[in-house]
């Protein structure tokens, strides 16, 4: 009898580990969650994204959780290197029970583990990127971005172009993965027929490259008078630095990922007076929202949970809105967490202010709309603090242009 109760006991352990795993259904009390961040290698500054998480979960831990639910936080590096995404999201997934996949960091990482998510009906939600294939729930129903994304924004600068700057010869740097493509394809739709006409050169920079030095100086020698700076932080602010050394004054556009005051000022108030940005999110390091309540909260948050956090790194400040994002969906799942639950009330927020978006700008999402932020406002850099201009933009009602 000893022998078949130990069978039995078994084969009831195995017969449960397999209704956990594949109904998507977290049988044990806490909500495991999974992601990957480059917490070593060429971007490990963007670790900033995993810190803020692992900080927020702590306190919404201690807050209760989500309906008495503790969140089981799982945040592994993977270098920014694609196989060990994959790696890692396997492990995350079949050996730890990750209920989700949430907010991992960079478009060639998240592209290498997107069919494998879908194909395992895991959601990969709120991916920290702005590519355009994150928004196919056709054909990736499992996955879902949540900043404005890349094309949007970079149609946003290009109108900026047609409407106000005469005679325009255009300089593009971008970084050479999908990310910097879908800049570049969306600045040349939105130009539209005059793309070939405006734009005199556009250079690209591997990830792995020590400087943008030389790109700098192809740029320059062009004699263009916009220059589209597409690239990520530390790129991004060597380019900045390098053109100004070099003599080089065009009218200069800096991608979200590289708006912040963190990687602009650093560069030098001369430098990178007049940069031109698009922004959704405040900024807690201007000093135009000191008094805001939703920046005071979001300070008195790192100052308790993660005090080595940078109030000026706008990573940091994206990072605590999309927690703010998922906690919201967990919320609206009523209990019922399940992974079909939360891809259905991923793709059911409405109307959805967050403390540290800026005024007029929502979270919106549907069964076939998986842009969560399709809104943004620009600014101009004066050196030390951004100044904001025009009204909101809805990103979704750009259009290419016919000139």
């Amino acid at each position: 009898m000893r022998h078949w109760t130990a069978i039995g006991r078994r084969a009831a352990v195995v017969v449960l580990a397999a209704l956990t795993t594949t109904s998507g259904v977290a049988l044990a009390q806490d909500i495991v969650i999974g992601q990957t961040a480059p917490y070593s290698g060429p971007l490990s500054a963007l670790s900033v994204v995993g810190n803020t998480h692992t900080a927020f979960f702590t306190r919404l831990n201690e807050q209760g959780g989500i309906n008495g639910r503790k969140i089981k936080f799982l945040s592994v590096d993977d270098g920014y290197s694609p196989p060990k995404t994959v790696e890692m999201t396997r492990q995350l997934v079949e050996r730890d029970n990750a209920l989700i996949i949430f907010s991992s960091l960079g478009t060639p990482t998240s592209a290498a583990v997107h069919k494998y998510l879908n194909t395992k009906k895991v959601p990969q939600l709120f991916v920290a990127s702005g590519a355009s294939q994150w928004a196919n729930p056709e054909a990736f129903p499992w996955t879902m971005g949540w900043q404005i994304s890349y094309p949007a924004e970079a149609r946003i600068f290009a109108k900026y172009v047609l409407d106000n700057i005469k005679d325009a010869k255009i300089a593009i740097l971008s970084q050479n993965d999908d990310s910097g493509k879908d800049m570049v394809a969306g600045f040349k739709e939105g130009l539209g027929e005059a793309a070939s006409r405006l734009i005199v050169r556009a250079v690209t920079y591997e990830v792995t490259d020590p400087t943008v030095d030389s790109q700098i100086f192809d740029l320059k020698a062009t004699g263009a008078n916009v220059f589209m700076n597409f690239a990520t932080p530390k790129f991004a602010a060597q380019a900045i630095r390098r053109a100004h050394e070099a003599g080089w004054r065009p009218t200069q556009f800096v991608s979200s990922v590289s708006s912040s005051v963190a990687t602009l000022k650093p560069a030098g108030a001369e430098a990178t007076k007049g940069i031109i940005v698009t922004q959704f999110l405040k900024d807690p390091a201007d000093a135009a929202w000191k008094d805001d309540p939703g920046v005071r909260e979001y300070r008195a948050f790192l100052e308790k949970y993660y005090p080595k956090g940078n109030i000026a790194d706008g990573f940091g400040t994206f990072a605590y809105s999309v927690a703010q994002t998922l906690v919201q969906t967990l919320r609206q799942c009523d209990g019922t967490i399940t992974r079909e639950r939360i891809m259905h009330e991923a793709a059911n927020l409405k109307h959805l202010s967050l403390p540290l978006l800026l005024p007029g700008i929502e979270v919106n999402t549907g069964p076939t709309d998986f842009n969560p932020i399709k809104q943004a406002r620009m600014a101009r850099f004066t050196g030390e603090t951004f100044e904001l201009f025009g009204d909101v933009i809805d990103a979704s009602m750009t259009r290419p242009a016919k000139k």
